[in-house]
């Protein structure tokens, strides 16, 4: 009885449940938004708005939000002496890494379908794997590393141009369109349809590259946040006050000076700004911090079980409303895909010891990071007061 009136509620609903929805919610909707934001009708290259400010109001929306809790919890004195302190500083490089990961999203979102997108996105699962192999020197069990090598053939069968799975599959007298399938190039949307200007001007290769660095750039933020910050005697919204502080610097002086600094000289900031571009920002900004509370409610098995639903989501929107052209080759590598990403996020068995009873492992949440994939971990989260304390 006592354990039930533990639990954490809103609206005497349990947390983790409403931690289920709103991953689930925000995982799906966030890509469909970002992917249509850049390829709306109306919009070509030329008019559409410009990645490099969307990044930069989207770490100062996070700024302020995290800034005012800080200060809510901690007081304005304290909270700005936690912020800069002596070890802050630790936090400018994996603020640079996310930044630049963010802007790499726009560019993949802007060239593959969400669908396509939020599958080979769960390649971070394998670049966090290496670095924590190599950074953080820990071991994986042969549960881990098979589901490694059937995430890389997943990701692979859904990224292999369809000309060449259909050579492959005639020799075999296979057929790999599903009924009901066009002739199109899979991936390819039927532009005549929703006459969406910008997806005449997708490169899936420019897609993928793009896809391919943010992830490797995901994995290496987050080990390092990881690593230099163990045992670090900060909370949360502290932690992410100083990432949102220091994002702001690559975020100005290489994407809005560097970057396209002539451009918004010439057309200014806000240029092709609309409702869906401010959706946008408003759901990767805002979305990040709701998925950093919700983490804290939400185990592994809730975490996997949002993953798949929100891929799933984004599959049925993208046949829906992009014309998404579905082939076998597609479904087999996104159900491959599904399932190791449960089988390496499902928890190892270990020997019952009085060490590693007594022993609990926490991380902070980056914010930057608006995938719950990237909190993964394999003990339970504590409530947000025990992130003040020092862990391990």
């Amino acid at each position: 009885m006592s354990s039930q009136q533990d639990v954490p509620r809103l609206f005497h609903i349990p947390l983790k449940y409403i931690s289920l929805v709103t991953l689930t919610f925000q995982n799906s909707a966030l890509i469909l938004i970002m992917h249509y934001s850049r390829v709306m009708p109306g919009y070509d290259s030329s008019s559409r708005y410009l990645a490099s400010t969307a990044v930069l109001l989207n770490e100062i929306i996070k700024l302020g939000a995290c800034s005012a809790v800080a200060v809510y919890d901690r007081g304005l004195q304290k909270a700005w002496k936690e912020v800069f302190s002596n070890d802050c500083w630790k936090l400018a490089i994996p603020a640079c890494l996310y930044t630049v990961q963010n802007s790499l999203q726009y560019v993949a979102v802007s060239n593959l379908d969400a669908a396509t997108f939020q599958v080979t996105y769960q390649l971070k699962i394998i670049t966090t794997a290496a670095f924590s192999v190599t950074i953080l020197h820990r071991s994986l069990s042969p549960m881990k590393w098979m589901s490694l090598v059937m995430l890389t053939l997943g990701i692979a069968l859904v990224q292999l141009p369809h000309d060449v799975v259909s050579m492959v599959a005639s020799s075999f007298n296979l057929s790999l369109r599903l009924p009901g399938g066009s002739d199109d190039e899979p991936g390819t949307p039927k532009q005549e349809h929703h006459g969406l200007k910008g997806e005449d001007e997708m490169n899936r290769t420019l897609g993928l590259v793009a896809v391919l660095i943010a992830c490797i750039l995901s994995g290496l933020a987050g080990v390092y946040f990881e690593k230099v910050l163990k045992g670090a005697n900060a909370s949360l919204w502290v932690r992410n006050v100083q990432l949102s502080f220091f994002s702001l610097f690559p975020a100005f002086f290489i994407g809005i000076l560097w970057k396209d600094g002539a451009a918004i000289a010439e057309k200014g900031f806000f240029f092709g700004y609309n409702p869906v571009v401010w959706t946008a920002i408003g759901f990767q900004a805002g979305g990040g911090i709701v998925v950093a509370l919700c983490v804290n409610f939400a185990d592994n098995i809730a975490k996997n079980f949002a993953t798949s639903i929100s891929i799933l989501i984004s599959f049925i929107a993208s046949v829906y409303f992009f014309d998404f052209v579905v082939t076998a080759n597609f479904v087999l590598g996104a159900m491959l895909v599904l399932i190791a990403t449960y089988l390496y996020s499902k928890p190892d068995r270990r020997p019952s010891t009085a060490d590693t009873q007594n022993k609990e492992e926490y991380r902070l949440v980056p914010l930057e990071s608006t995938s719950s994939d990237d909190a993964s971990s394999q003990s339970p989260r504590p409530p947000l007061d025990k992130f003040n304390e020092k862990q391990q």
